[in-house]
């Protein structure tokens, strides 16, 4: 292998060789990969077409100093962005391309992220400024006004709060993903406790949560703060939008060997008999604010994000989290998490 192919095949990013003549001297695998056949000898305008990358490399012939780009791949049928940085080696112009398509990505998904919540915010705000402009002005000593007001902004105010509080949760449990549980809990008496904080929206509901448990201890590695969040929260979407009037059943089952998680696992499942849920938003569930009927889930007094936090809370517990349902056939909902090593019975 002659020296510029060898000094090429050892960069790990995507690298060409470019001559003086705008013509590959060398490529290495990774660019190959990126670019197709990037033969030796090729001009690179025929493999790279982007003017900026072209410009990019005369200006790094011209002043011998680094110079700067970006270049769009589609790769599988996927646009990736690459940062193109070109810098001299002696003659020849060195081209080596950054993957930055998950930093973007990233990006996003924070400015989406921001903007959600700014307008999940703006809305009970606006209707605050309005009901206290109304109560000092119009209204100003009307007291029959002066209490539905309040009582309206009252809502407004604990729509805030719960949106705050989940905003918060998300972030407790994103800053410690890395960091696993070391507790072992038994799930059983998450269940229950669950099901206890629940009876009075149940209650509300006119419907009834029903417990089907083990006998013996479901023992899980876990924070049972967290674990009984997730079965809250389980329970709370299944009475706001598929039990009214109904059943929701909650059931914990042990398997010797989960496909998923190919390990002996425990399955913490709720189940209502609603309306279901159409397919095509199933994989969306667990988006941050992502609902299937905004206006319904705003007067149930829904934030978003309650999905997305038990998504986290499973995947911190080295857990999955899965979603069945069709029209007319309720949801049910089920969290996979490892059991305990001293509950495997290996």
């Amino acid at each position: 292998m002659v020296p510029n192919e060898a000094l090429v095949a050892a960069i790990p990013i995507p690298a060409l060789l470019i001559g003086a003549d705008m013509r590959v001297i060398a490529a290495n695998a990774a660019a190959e990969a990126v670019l197709g056949s990037a033969g030796i000898g090729g001009h690179l305008a025929r493999i790279i077409r982007t003017p900026a990358v072209l410009d990019a490399v005369e200006t790094c012939r011209n002043s011998a100093a680094a110079a700067e780009a970006q270049f769009m791949a589609d790769e599988a049928g996927q646009d990736t962005l690459y940062d193109v940085t070109c810098a001299p080696a002696g003659e020849a112009v060195l081209i080596c391309l950054r993957d930055v398509s998950t930093a973007m990505q990233t990006d996003m998904m924070r400015r989406e992220f921001v903007a959600n919540v700014s307008h999940e915010l703006r809305t009970p705000l606006t209707a605050l400024s309005g009901f206290i402009e109304t109560l000092r002005g119009p209204a100003k000593g009307d007291v029959a006004a002066t209490d539905r007001f309040l009582t309206i902004m009252q809502g407004e105010a604990a729509r805030m709060e719960r949106l705050v509080h989940d905003l918060l949760s998300l972030s407790r449990v994103e800053a410690q993903q890395r960091h696993r549980p070391k507790a072992e809990v038994d799930l059983r008496d998450i269940c229950t406790a669950a099901r206890d904080t629940m009876r009075g929206l149940a209650e509300e509901a006119g419907a009834e949560v029903m417990l089907s448990l083990p006998g013996a201890p479901v023992m899980v590695l876990g924070d049972a703060d967290q674990l009984r969040q997730v079965c809250v929260n389980l329970i709370e979407n299944a009475l706001k939008y598929g039990a009214s009037g109904g059943k929701v059943a909650v059931s914990l089952t042990i398997v010797a060997q989960d496909a998923q998680l190919r390990e002996p696992a425990a399955i913490l499942s709720v189940r209502d008999d609603g309306p279901g849920i159409d397919p095509i938003h199933i994989p969306r569930l667990t988006e941050r604010f992502y609902r299937i009927d905004n206006h319904r889930a705003r007067a149930m007094g829904g934030t978003g994000l309650g999905l997305a936090i038990v998504k986290h809370i499973a995947q911190r517990h080295r857990g999955r989290l899965t979603i069945e349902s069709a029209p007319g056939a309720g949801c049910e909902i089920r969290v996979l998490l490892p059991l305990a090593a001293d509950a495997r019975g290996d």
